[in-house]
């Protein structure tokens, strides 16, 4: 599903994010990244979805090499991955549906079959009935659902979470992963970078760890 072949990234100050990385995820499997701020998590995460491009060494999603991929390639690419923020990144001025929605409205899908993929998707982060509110209406725990049913939506291979529990408490960060599992238990591929050790401890899946630039345990 996805392979670091040997990959380094250098900044153009002359600065190293990532040093020699190599690791494989398998379809359906759920793994942690973590490591101390500036370990080059966010990068690793950049580099997947094809935000930057590695130095050396080669990023494979699903054999392809995104180091190589044309610019005109890259929207297509990004359907592959559903994408989740810390700070969920939601449109204040749309509705739930408008926000879940945006995804399948960017790839040109129909109107009957955004209605049907959008409500299963609100259905499963079990949100159904607040799909007209809009964000600020909700809690941090409800606001970070929408994003993940947007994430999900268009039936990515891959989920891609950056710190996805940081704004929540232990309770609702418990459910988020559950999700997750959820996800992975459909033959979906989770990665998750995270700073919570002890919620990584207690998932007891993979644990990918940075340490300036190096993965030091997989």
């Amino acid at each position: 599903m996805l392979n670091f072949d040997h990959v380094s990234k250098r900044y153009a100050d002359g600065g190293d994010a990532l040093l020699d990385v190599s690791f494989h995820l398998r379809p359906g499997e759920i793994a942690f990244l973590t490591g101390h701020s500036g370990a080059g998590k966010s990068t690793l995460l950049k580099l997947i979805a094809v935000m930057e491009r590695c130095s050396r060494g080669q990023v494979l999603l699903d054999g392809q090499n995104l180091n190589k991929a044309k610019d005109r390639h890259i929207p297509y690419i990004r359907r592959k991955l559903g994408l989740i923020f810390q700070d969920y990144k939601l449109l204040q001025d749309r509705t739930v549906f408008d926000n879940v929605a945006l995804p399948l409205v960017i790839a040109g899908v129909g109107h009957q079959e955004i209605c049907r993929r959008v409500r299963a998707a609100i259905d499963k982060v079990d949100l159904l009935g607040k799909e007209n509110k809009y964000p600020q209406a909700l809690s941090g725990g409800e606001q970070q659902r929408v994003g993940i049913a947007r994430a999900v939506v268009n039936r990515p291979p891959l989920i891609l979470a950056d710190e996805p529990t940081g704004n929540l408490d232990p309770e609702l960060s418990a459910e988020i992963m559950h999700l997750f599992e959820a996800f992975q238990q459909v033959g979906v591929t989770v990665l998750i970078a995270t700073h919570d050790i002890a919620l990584v401890e207690r998932m007891g899946h993979r644990v990918l760890k940075l340490d300036h630039g190096r993965l030091v345990e997989s």
